[in-house]
């Protein structure tokens, strides 16, 4: 009986039809993609940061594209400078002439990091609006100005407090407490989206380096700690860009640099000048005055003397090769301090140190990060110095748009280009 059963089993074992092995599994064809241009800022980035040791994908761009000292435009600011490397112009042409400003046109108002009027914005044309119109998406991962309607204007009542203008396709509004991973991140799913939504032109911003920069000065521990975390975060993008199959021109830069500070660097505008004939608009590495009503010879008397660790002029007379005093929003007078110096209301109670820019632009600490790397640029080049203003016409010319005519010239882009 076994026997049979053992039979019988092998029998119907043996009529039995084997499923074939299903077919490996095919991966979908990867889409080939055009390469994207992204524009990259970390704040107050010096380019000799890069020779601290922490900076291995920094370094690799660098090494693998083109790179070089960049001179921001004074002032050297963060908002002035931001505004040139998108518009080409100097902060004199572009309006933006000052983190903080007035404009006779609107008295009582003053502008502040976090103005998104129009009327502060309209003097120039930042790269995205020339690229949008001439049929480029773009998008902006914070970059100041991002946010406003470029051309538009604030009507006196609502609902038409904004009419017309162009922004990016897609932006961000500017807060400082969404993390570089988050704003990396965010750049990667723009770049996730199907091709007809999908930006060619991303800008993307990184405030670490500035921060630590002003509070514990350019060559602290901490500031090189912020350094290394930036520079993380740029692999992360690399990175992402490469699962995704995106080839990317990049371009990266600072708005300027970092100068060491101290308390007992202080120049105290009130023993300087009586504080019945002045009004300060800005202070820091640079003051921006107006004189009170009636009081400018008095002032003039003792502001334009000569002083120690600073220069004061009228704005007519500022030097030419600072490129600034000739916008209406400048104050009627300048003071700069010495590299490293403060011009302050009064003299520091409390002892300090730290960091800050401002300065002179052809300042050595003042000279900002620039990197190009990607199929555009030429592998292994190190170029000579320039000024930021040729920026924008290099991206461009990456872009294949006609830049808006501005301050730079395409030398730049001829000392880079593949």
């Amino acid at each position: 009986m076994k026997k049979l059963l053992a039979l019988a089993a092998l029998a119907l074992s043996a009529c039995a039809t084997t499923a074939p092995p299903p077919p490996p599994a095919q991966a979908a064809p990867q889409e080939a993609r055009a390469p994207v241009t992204i524009l990259v800022s970390i704040d107050g980035f010096r380019p000799d940061y890069l020779g601290r040791g922490v900076t291995p994908n920094l370094s690799r761009l660098a090494a693998e594209g083109a790179t070089g000292p960049m001179h921001p435009s004074f002032p050297s600011k963060t908002f002035p400078n931001h505004y040139t490397l998108v518009t080409g112009l100097r902060p004199d042409r572009n309006g933006i002439v000052g983190n903080k400003m007035e404009d006779a046109r609107r008295p009582g108002e003053v502008f502040t990091m976090a103005s998104d009027d129009p009327f502060w914005w309209n003097e120039a044309e930042p790269i995205w609006v020339t690229a949008e119109k001439a049929g480029i998406r773009t998008a902006t991962m914070f970059w100041p100005g991002a946010n406003v309607a470029i051309g538009g204007k604030r009507a006196d009542t609502w609902p038409n407090a904004l009419t017309g203008g162009v922004r990016p396709d897609d932006w961000q509004q500017y807060n400082e407490a969404v993390t570089g991973t988050q704003r990396v991140n965010g750049v990667l799913d723009w770049l996730r989206r199907p091709a007809a939504i999908r930006p060619a032109f991303l800008t993307l911003y990184f405030d670490t380096v500035d921060t630590a920069g002003h509070r514990f000065g350019p060559g602290d521990a901490r500031t090189t700690a912020a350094v290394a975390e930036v520079d993380a975060q740029i692999g992360d993008l690399l990175r992402g860009l490469a699962t995704l199959g995106q080839p990317a021109n990049m371009v990266i830069v600072a708005d300027h640099g970092m100068a060491a500070t101290s308390s007992t660097r202080t120049i105290a505008l009130d023993r300087v000048a009586d504080p019945a004939d002045y009004r300060i608009v800005e202070s820091g590495p640079y003051a921006a005055l107006a004189a009170v009503p009636g009081h400018e010879a008095a002032l003039e008397k003792r502001l334009l003397r000569k002083a120690d660790h600073m220069n004061c002029w009228r704005k007519a007379e500022i030097p030419a090769r600072l490129a600034y005093g000739k916008n209406p929003r400048v104050p009627p007078y300048l003071c700069l301090a010495n590299d490293g110096w403060t011009i302050a209301a009064s003299a520091p109670k409390e002892a300090s140190s730290g960091g800050s820019h401002g300065y002179d632009n052809m300042a050595d600490d003042m000279t900002a990060l620039f990197i190009a790397s990607g199929p555009a640029f030429a592998r292994g080049r190190t170029i000579a110095a320039f000024d930021n203003v040729d920026i924008q016409p290099l991206l461009a010319s990456v872009l294949g748009i006609a830049p808006r005519a501005g301050d730079g010239t395409l030398g730049t882009w001829n000392a880079v280009k593949r």
